[in-house]
């Protein structure tokens, strides 16, 4: 029910590895903060916002069909109010930075809500045969845009499920904009590839990055820059043979990050701490340095930081002087201000990789003074705060 409370669930604990201060934010069901490329975070004001099946009154496994739905947690009282009250689970959730316009997919449709008058209008709502991706909000806010993709037959679940199958058969992808004022919506790209990831320029409403989806090691060209104006893509940092790149993110100064780990990499890991597609390369084995590089909004390569380590994904604080990864077992600080990477283990997140909603992902808050994360230690997925 929309308003309804939940009083504080946070303790905190010492940390096994690095005796730093751990702080638990959710102890109901299960707790998703939004995604990497996202931020849970406000950026003016001390609360997060993220998916829980806390209000769905069935007690369901991180793999299972729960229904999630949209809360606000007060990180000075810890209190946790209930946003939406959908009965088809809530899935793809972007927001702005101060967070008062947040806008989900559930089901068929695109919705935007108004934190502050919680009104709910629909954007966009999906009547062919496409899966509607993640959506992306332009920095003047008056636009949204997101991947549509040819639905396809494939096998469904954890661990990366299907994931080699949805490359290879989806032939038809396509970059949508839709107005938020739901007055119309429109196909501004179209391309015979799977497409995913997209994300608006922080302060650029005529400028994205989208991906060419799927296992790394066989997508020739992972990342792609898009002019809403011309409608022209081109290539984010040009791959040769031995880059397989992902898990790119715009920073806080408009730069896009990457992570490129060579050969026979996939950009996953399993619960048995194997890759999903390339099992013959284990997920810290390497056959050149990998490295993490920063592009430019043309797509240029303007820094590259050679990383001797193995993280799934990355974050970057405000400065881009210090990155948060998690590694198989542990969530680790790296430091790029100088010419090589120094690395510290912040803490053991002791997640089973199993779903990809219980993926750490960790993220900085906006003035980089806090990292949140995710695990499922002890079953339920559940979101953590740490201080760098």
């Amino acid at each position: 029910m929309i308003g309804q409370t939940w009083f504080s669930e946070i303790r905190e604990f010492t940390d096994e590895k690095t005796g730093r201060t751990i702080r638990q934010l959710t102890q109901m069901g299960n707790n998703i903060h939004l995604y990497f490329t996202e931020n849970s975070f406000d950026a003016r004001e001390n609360f997060i916002i993220f998916r829980s099946d806390r209000a769905a009154g069935e007690d369901h496994a991180p793999h299972e069909d729960a229904c999630y739905n949209l809360f606000r947690m007060d990180l000075d009282s810890g209190n946790i109010v209930q946003l939406t009250d959908e009965t088809t689970s809530v899935g793809s959730v972007t927001k702005t930075p101060d967070s008062a316009i947040i806008v989900y997919s559930v089901g068929n449709q695109i919705k935007k809500l108004d934190l502050y008058s919680g009104t709910v209008n629909v954007v966009y709502e999906e009547t062919g045969h496409y899966s509607v991706g993640g959506p992306s909000i332009s920095a003047n806010r008056r636009y949204i845009a997101f991947s549509r993709n040819e639905r396809v037959q494939v096998p469904r679940g954890p661990n990366y499920t299907g994931f080699k199958e949805s490359f290879y058969r989806i032939k038809d992808g396509r970059i949508t904009l839709a107005y938020l004022d739901h007055t119309e919506w429109l196909d501004v790209f179209k391309d015979t590839h799977w497409l995913g990831h997209f994300q608006f320029c922080p302060d650029d409403s005529t400028l994205a990055t989208f991906c060419h989806e799927g296992p790394w090691n066989l997508v020739a060209q992972r990342i792609w820059l898009l002019d809403f104006v011309s409608r022209e893509a081109w290539p984010c940092y040009r791959q040769d043979e031995q880059d397989t790149i992902g898990h790119e993110f715009w920073t806080q100064d408009s730069h896009i990050f990457f992570d490129d780990r060579g050969p026979g990499h996939d950009g996953t890991i399993t619960s048995s701490r194997t890759q999903a597609v390339a099992t013959g390369t284990a997920v810290n084995e390497n056959a050149m340095v990998p490295f993490v590089g920063l592009a430019n909004r043309r797509g240029t390569l303007v820094r590259r930081v050679d990383m001797p380590y193995y993280c799934n994904h990355y974050h970057a604080n405000p400065d881009n002087t210090i990155l948060v990864g998690d590694d198989v077992d542990d969530l680790v600080l790296i430091d790029i201000s100088g010419d090589e990477a120094k690395l510290e283990v912040l803490c053991h997140h002791r997640t089973s990789w199993h779903t990809q909603s219980s993926h750490c992902h960790p993220t900085w808050s906006w003035d980089g003074s806090r990292i949140l994360y995710a695990s499922d230690v002890g079953g339920k997925i559940n979101l953590y705060l740490v201080a760098p």
